[in-house]
């Protein structure tokens, strides 16, 4: 981008940043969400196709319909930007097992039960709720205050996963997440024995046309997931596998298990709905998380220990016998 694209930033009476862009012709033939993206500092490209889908982002004077308009050279563009939303939430004193944190992000190990992030239901209790509470301070990506969540794991998944203290930090994890460079690490046991010493699931993950709660492997509107695993231990009638994300889409790896018929023991949406264990979500840890510090370009790597359930879980399906 050249300096003369962007030629006036303001702020108008209702508190709404104002931003105004001439297309230059280098940045001519862009996608205006790709566009917006690499010129708006500190917004991610989903948050700029909510701008345009809420009629916030005007081209020459009209508000823009697309994401993917096709950008010509001497255009102007508006882009109005709301006050970032206060949380109505409430900091709420509840343990956290914190593995490491700095002045720019923390890493966390999530118990099996916890929601990470507010949503319809579950308005306490959750990992944000005791974020809070122990550093008040999370990143504002996104228009709202506060989040600082970069990835997610399920509530039934236990395991490792970073949280963004700064926007700088935010930003630069999430461009990691992006670009595949964040190595995630999960331990699973799964329905059936597996032959093969492990492999490769390559299939995209949408919503599920027939349940709009699940997801599933489709081939209409889904994006390319990748998931690598390999085999630990057998046992007669399970399996302990190690799983490893190329892609992070909702319930990857519970989707993928569950198409290659070996889905995971306790799932209680791609799983039998019955298991002789009573578990109470799926055996589901993320047990390794890496990635390079944003800010100091340090390399780190965490590991989290299996959960209590889990190695009781273990120890009684190798008293069983293995293959």
């Amino acid at each position: 981008m050249e300096e003369s694209d962007i030629f006036l930033e303001q702020v108008d009476p209702e508190n709404e940043a104002v931003h105004r862009f001439a297309v230059s012709a280098d940045s001519a033939c862009s996608r205006l969400d790709v566009f917006l993206t690499e010129n708006l500092a500190g917004f991610t490209r989903s948050y700029v196709q909510k701008l345009i889908e809420e009629g916030r982002v005007e081209v020459s004077g009209r508000p823009a319909v697309k994401s993917n308009l096709r950008l010509i050279a001497g255009q102007e563009i508006l882009v109005r930007i709301p006050p970032p939303l206060e949380l109505s939430l409430e900091a709420e004193d509840i343990p956290l097992d914190i593995v490491y944190e700095d002045a720019h992000l923390l890493v966390v190990n999530k118990p099996q039960g916890m929601v990470v992030h507010p949503a319809a239901g579950n308005y306490s209790g959750t990992l944000v709720n005791a974020l809070l509470h122990h550093c008040r301070d999370l990143s504002g990506i996104n228009g709202v205050a506060r989040p600082g969540i970069v990835h997610r794991i399920d509530k039934d998944t236990s395991g490792l996963l970073v949280v963004a203290k700064t926007d700088l930090a935010h930003l630069g994890l999430a461009e990691q997440i992006k670009s595949h460079t964040m190595a995630r690490r999960y331990l699973a046991l799964l329905h059936g024995v597996m032959p093969e010493p492990g492999g490769t699931v390559d299939a995209p993950i949408g919503r599920d046309p027939k349940d709009r709660k699940k997801m599933a492997v489709v081939h209409i509107h889904s994006k390319p997931a990748i998931t690598h695993y390999t085999v630990r231990e057998r046992f007669l009638e399970h399996t302990y596998a190690e799983c490893r994300l190329e892609t992070g889409r909702t319930h990857q790896i519970r989707v993928h298990m569950a198409y290659i018929n070996h889905p995971v023991l306790g799932d209680p949406l791609y799983g039998p709905h019955r298991n002789k264990f009573e578990l109470e979500g799926q055996a589901l840890h993320a047990a390794l998380l890496g990635f390079t510090h944003p800010v100091s370009g340090e390399v780190m790597e965490f590991t989290a220990p299996l959960p209590g359930y889990f190695q009781l879980l273990l120890a009684e399906l190798r008293q069983g016998g293995k293959r």
